[in-house]
């Protein structure tokens, strides 16, 4: 049974991105899921110097724990002025100074949810192209827009959408064999 690790890249309680994430990841066959909530790993916000007073918080060595006892990992960004959420970006920054290659080259399913019309894409470009350089292994990738409109419980209402999002769930679950 393959490991998967989902998170919604985002802080907000209420995360579209988190939802999103886990009902991706509970359509892979024959894996138990792991979700993450980026509340539970915050952490003061990364400078050289804070990292010299204090060293790498608790926090950072969790999520590289996380990350490392999986199989896979299923992530949907937020999009916060077109960029990716400042609570994303912060465990990140702290997570690649214990280990610069931090995703550890797992195959990836990097999405990305938005209330909005573009679906998160600026956040989805600028991430697809910064992974590899930090051990990212991207096998496909996913952008809904209008959230609201298009996500239920049971799915994506539109079934274009719906289908491609289907064929990338199958190219990555391909991947963890």
């Amino acid at each position: 049974m393959k490991k998967i690790l989902a998170f919604g890249a985002s802080n907000s309680k209420e995360s579209i991105n988190k939802t999103f994430a886990t009902f991706v990841a509970n359509q892979i066959e024959d894996a138990t899921i792991t979700v993450a909530d980026l509340n539970e790993l915050e952490l003061p916000i990364y400078s050289p110097d804070l990292e010299a007073e204090i060293g790498i918080p608790e926090n950072a060595h969790k999520f590289r724990t996380l990350i490392e006892e999986s199989d896979g990992i299923v992530i949907s960004l937020a999009e916060y002025n077109g960029m990716i959420t400042t609570a994303f970006k912060n465990l990140w920054d702290w997570t690649s100074r214990v280990d610069m290659k931090i995703w550890k080259n797992k195959p990836m399913f990097l999405m990305a949810a938005s209330p909005g019309g573009r679906g998160g894409a600026n956040a989805l470009k600028v991430t697809k192209e910064l992974l590899p350089h930090f051990g990212g292994n991207v096998i496909t990738d996913f952008s809904l827009p209008s959230f609201f409109q298009n996500f239920s419980e049971e799915g994506i209402k539109d079934e274009t959408l719906n289908n491609d999002l289907n064929h990338k769930i199958n190219l990555f679950q391909n991947s963890l064999n």
